[in-house]
């Protein structure tokens, strides 16, 4: 097996669920949590989308120049959907999902380290195609 088929099924997957998310965040979510709340959920999904498509064509990259380096923008990239993205979810939810005190305290600083993530992702696409 390839080393970047699961940078390719991972892309695939998160996409997928940016689906799922967001058609359930638009229909079943909105007579539920604020449109605050709202906004910060539909925010998760959108950067999930943008990182489902990075991972997709960084797996695409790295079949075609056959470059195992950017497994690390893969795992970056996957790393921030699942801090930044997972995190806002958590947030817009919170109230539905009766998360409050500590847990919110935890939760809140994963949203910019998730954010960090993706910046590393997207750094060693750029280092890679400048080298």
């Amino acid at each position: 097996m390839k080393k970047e088929k699961w940078i390719l099924g991972l892309g695939a997957i998160f996409g997928a669920l940016a689906v799922i998310l967001g058609a359930f965040g638009a229909h079943a979510l909105k007579a539920q949590i604020t449109p605050d709340r709202l906004e910060i959920y539909q925010l998760g999904v959108s950067y999930q989308y943008y990182h489902a498509l990075a991972l997709l064509a960084t797996g695409l990259w790295a079949r075609l120049a056959g470059a195992p380096a950017l497994k690390w923008a893969g795992i970056s990239f996957a790393m921030g959907i699942l801090l930044f993205s997972g995190s806002l979810y958590l947030l817009a939810l919170r109230d539905v999902m009766g998360i409050s005190g500590g847990v919110l305290a935890v939760i809140g600083p994963l949203t910019p380290v998730g954010g960090l993530f993706f910046i590393g992702g997207w750094s060693v696409l750029a280092i890679k195609a400048f080298k």
